[in-house]
């Protein structure tokens, strides 16, 4: 698989928020009707601060439990999204 940085692709929308040599931590922002760029993580936690109701696109599998993966997420919903993302190194 070749990695695609969600914070390179998509800056409006990522930042990092601690990285050490274990994990690097994310926080991730969708206002409604913005979607992020195709994009991976290695295996990851994912706690959602503020829900909306999202879609994700992947290009060429479905599955919700994943060590690592490319997607694209957009924001349908009716209110903004921040999600804080804990990649594994």
């Amino acid at each position: 698989m070749t990695y695609i940085d969600p914070v390179e692709v998509s800056p409006d929308n990522y930042k990092v928020v601690l990285e050490n040599d274990h994990v690097r931590v994310l926080e991730m922002n969708l206002k409604v009707g913005e979607k992020d760029e195709m994009h991976s993580h290695p295996s990851e936690t994912v706690y959602f601060v503020t829900g909306s109701k999202g879609k994700v696109a992947m290009p060429d599998r479905f599955l919700m439990y994943h060590e690592e993966w490319t997607h694209q997420v957009e924001n349908i919903g009716t209110a903004d999204l921040k999600v804080i993302v804990v990649e594994s190194k």
